[in-house]
């Protein structure tokens, strides 16, 4: 049992619009929003007129990093399969669901298939009986439309989101860019961007055909989120997420072979990045995540084909995203709802919102604060960001896990 506690003279970031009010938490739960008196025993936080919001759901992590997701105002993450040992049974989920404690939420995806070799299906009832709240194929891409149609025929009936990395394999290769002017300058393997769409496509046939849920991690180009739009009209159950470096970022800054900015997918276009911005303002996209993917200097500090895709982006993910509010982009509310609500529906877990009866998942932050990112000192394993000098605004404050205040010291796990 937590004590409970209000937060008063606060600004309510609720699915219905930011307004002045309160809230009280009892038992780990949300018990009361708005004109809300202090109960005698009740513990009283001054929020101080600053933003009070659900803490970030951020669905699709490489690694569990409790200092990034701090500083982030992440209170649950959704980690992907590609573990050591990968989460393709039922006791690696069991043991990487506990490891966050006491400070995190984590809620495994399991492996759609043995080892994510792309050729076995994986033991997902037993995986989901251990703690296991979505399948997915991790970085990868499943390759045999056969395969991929039975694992979303098995995850269809245990209700199940499948969660998938759509990049079509055989087009990409050893690529570590796309195709386009940066890349023939630098001389850099690349890819077609139409790598992405051909995946996208081939996967929502698969599940409109299945009916099951699919939900596409990381969607970059124009033609993909057509396709998208297209099978959202039909009635396929598709979701589909993008992080802030697709939405901030073109090829472009690839120039000078910044390893920071060797991500998987790869940066796109100019054209492609407005087609993404695109998406997010007219409700195509539904989850915002920050493809926490760490890396150290043995991997990154190395001739750009030669080093590992990935960025640290668990810290940054509130800053950046908050700049999609200041351009006018979209309102707070609707942030929030790609940032909690949304991928707490993908999950299947009933969070994400400042709703009574919720969880006390809370994060208290200050927009305004202005900061500089600094890939040497930035909380968590490791600083590979591509924002790597940028000035933002934005800071989480306070954060609490299902009541219980997180200390601002938590460690990396």
């Amino acid at each position: 049992m937590t004590p409970q506690f209000l937060i008063r003279n606060a600004r309510l970031v609720a699915p219905d619009g930011v307004r002045a009010g309160s809230l009280l938490a009892r038992d780990g739960m949300i018990a009361a929003l708005g004109e809300v008196d202090a109960p005698e025993d009740a513990t009283v936080v001054d929020a101080r007129g600053q933003h009070l919001a659900p803490g970030i759901v951020d669905l699709g992590v490489f690694a569990v990093d409790r200092a990034a997701c701090r500083a982030g105002g992440i209170v649950r993450v959704a980690a992907l399969p590609d573990q050591s040992p990968v989460l393709d049974d039922p006791g690696a989920v069991q043991r990487h669901a506990l490891i966050g404690k006491p400070d995190l939420w984590i809620h495994p995806i399991a492996a759609a298939t043995r080892a994510l070799a792309g050729q076995e299906l994986a033991e997902m009832a037993t995986c989901q009986t251990a703690g296991a709240k979505a399948v997915g194929t991790g970085a990868r891409w499943i390759a045999d439309a056969g395969v991929m149609a039975r694992v979303l025929a098995y995850a269809r009936d245990l209700d199940l989101a499948v969660i998938v990395h759509a990049e079509d394999a055989g087009l990409v290769g050893e690529a570590v860019a796309t195709a386009g002017e940066t890349a023939t300058r630098l001389g850099l393997p690349a890819a077609p961007a139409i790598a992405e769409a051909l995946a996208v496509a081939r996967d929502l046939m698969l599940a409109e055909e299945t009916g099951a849920r699919l939900h596409i991690r990381q969607v970059t180009t124009a033609a993909a989120f057509d396709l998208i739009r297209a099978a959202k009209r039909r009635g396929v159950r598709v979701t589909c997420g993008v992080t802030p470096a697709h939405l901030l970022l073109s090829d472009v800054a690839v120039s000078g072979f910044r390893t920071f900015a060797h991500l998987s997918p790869p940066l796109r276009s100019e054209a492609d990045r407005q087609a993404t911005l695109a998406a997010v303002a007219d409700g195509t996209v539904d989850v915002l995540c920050s493809g926490h993917a760490p890396r150290g200097p043995e991997t990154k500090r190395l001739p750009f084909a030669d080093s590992e895709a990935g960025m640290a982006g668990a810290a940054t993910l509130l800053a950046l995203s908050l700049t999609l509010v200041r351009d006018g982009q979209l309102k707070l509310e609707r942030l929030f709802q790609l940032l909690a609500a949304n991928p707490a529906r993908v999950l299947g877990i009933e969070t994400g919102s400042l709703v009574v009866g919720q969880p006390a998942d809370l994060l208290l932050f200050d927009p305004r604060v202005p900061w500089q990112i600094d890939a040497d000192t930035l909380p968590g394993i490791w600083g590979n960001t591509p924002f790597d000098g940028l000035p933002v605004q934005g800071k989480a404050l306070r954060l609490w896990k299902g009541g219980r205040e997180v200390a601002a010291h938590s460690g990396a796990a």
